[in-house]
């Protein structure tokens, strides 16, 4: 694909998608700053992609934008330190590689079965790679719920993974986002470093 299609490509994207990609980066880059209100835009973007990726016959993707939906829900009343507001905010914490080999190999298992399973039409190997940025994503999203720092980690892999599948898809605004998602998990990774260096930073 040239630049010239590109442009054309990028053209025809419907605003509803336009809309739908500014919501999730300003999830990210709130996220980043480790503010609360990350999860309202996190819980609008995804169910307007919810919309989006049902149409494209993305069907792991779109059942995803249910979870993050509640995973919304579910962050905001971690990140609050539970039902008091009172509470100190959750900290930035770590986790021994162990528990990631274990969670890997899980995400793994679980993407094999799921691409197996698929009654999608889309070729196999989108199948696969959908199921895995899917099921990668679930985990990825609740560590960021918990505040683990490696979640930017798995982040950066999914949504290089993920660009690619939406650009075959015909998603171009939604690939571009991804690329730039990239870009923006590596910064998430250094400033929550930060956090977990300071005084009181834990390893669980």
């Amino acid at each position: 694909m040239n630049v010239k299609q590109v442009l054309e490509g990028l053209s025809a994207i419907p605003p509803v998608e336009w809309i739908a990609v500014g919501l999730a980066l300003a999830y990210l880059v709130l996220a980043v700053r480790q503010h609360i209100a990350c999860w309202l835009f996190a819980a609008s973007s995804s169910a307007i992609f919810l919309w989006l990726f049902a149409r494209a016959d993305l069907l792991m993707q779109s059942a995803l934008q249910v979870f993050y939906i509640a995973m919304a829900a579910y962050g905001w009343y971690s990140w609050r330190g539970g039902l008091s507001a009172a509470e100190t905010l959750q900290p930035v914490v770590r986790w021994p590689v162990r528990r990631h080999l274990a969670a890997a190999g899980g995400i793994a298992l679980l993407s094999a079965v799921s691409g197996w399973l698929s009654t999608s039409e889309t070729a196999a190997a989108v199948r696969y790679v959908d199921a895995l940025t899917a099921w990668g994503s679930v985990f990825a999203t609740w560590l960021v719920a918990r505040k683990v720092l490696e979640n930017w980690l798995y982040w950066i892999v999914l949504d290089t993974a993920a660009a690619g599948l939406y650009w075959s898809q015909g998603l171009i605004a939604t690939a571009l986002l991804f690329v730039l998602y990239t870009a923006i998990a590596v910064q998430g990774y250094r400033s929550w470093r930060s956090s977990v260096s300071a005084p009181g930073a834990a390893t669980v």
